[in-house]
């Protein structure tokens, strides 16, 4: 096994590795990037990612120049990597001197950077495009085949690592929310018993009254009920001018 089979190997493990406690985005796409520079023949890498809204962002990049002419992309709305994005398909240029009328503002900027071919792969599972991968070279010409297949399979398998820590991530956000509202309900129910006891009110009663001053205040219930329940928040000011009638 040659030395860029051994990093090629290490690099498939570290773009499906994202269980890690630590696991780092930034760092994750940043690898990616700089290793697609160190296996392929491209000379920079780049790599957006579509936000919640639905636009692209660039998410990574090998170098400094490389992030520029990524951000021009966005800023212009032109270039290979939204064309890949919005298509789902790869798209290449072997001679961006040949595709000024494609890309009539990219295209020179390209130039002037000192690049002269392109690839951009998508970032996809199936239906979903969450983003595209961008590498440029500073000779004309294209990646061979077997490259090609390479890259779009590092994306894949990067793609699917950040589908599934997108999904353990928005899973933890849930169990976190329904762990608070379990800790809350125990705190209103103390809360409701402070009330009920100290104004002569049905449980019911109270829970309107203690829901009435938390609107009123604009204030969240759960933290209302918390200061009612170790009493820095008397059951007294509580009850004083609401009525305790179901709102």
């Amino acid at each position: 096994m040659t030395a860029r089979d051994r990093l090629l190997a290490r690099t498939f493990v570290d773009v499906a590795d994202t269980l890690v406690t630590e696991f780092d985005v930034v760092d994750f796409l940043t690898t990616l990037t700089t290793r697609c520079v160190e296996l392929f023949d491209a000379s920079e890498a780049g790599l957006m990612l579509a936000g919640r809204s639905g636009g692209l962002q660039v998410a990574a990049a090998s170098s400094r120049p490389m992030n520029n002419l990524e951000l021009f992309e966005i800023q212009h709305s032109e270039g290979p990597c939204l064309e890949c994005y919005h298509t789902g398909r790869v798209v290449t240029s072997d001679d961006v001197r040949r595709d000024l009328g494609r890309w009539p503002t990219f295209a020179p900027e390209a130039l002037r950077a000192g690049y002269l071919s392109v690839l951009a792969l998508p970032m996809r599972l199936r239906e979903t495009t969450i983003g595209s991968l961008n590498l440029l070279r500073e000779q004309p010409g294209g990646l061979p085949e077997d490259d090609v297949e390479v890259v779009q399979a590092l994306a894949d398998v990067a793609t699917i690592a950040l589908l599934q820590h997108r999904a353990a991530a928005d899973s933890h956000l849930l169990t976190e929310q329904l762990q608070y509202a379990l800790n809350s309900r125990v705190v209103i129910e103390q809360a409701k018993g402070v009330i009920a006891e100290s104004a002569n009110l049905t449980m019911e009663g109270a829970f309107t009254t203690l829901r009435q001053y938390a609107r009123n205040h604009n204030e969240r219930l759960s933290d209302v009920a918390r200061a009612v329940a170790i009493r820095t928040l008397p059951a007294t000011d509580v009850v004083r001018g609401h009525d305790p009638r179901p709102a």
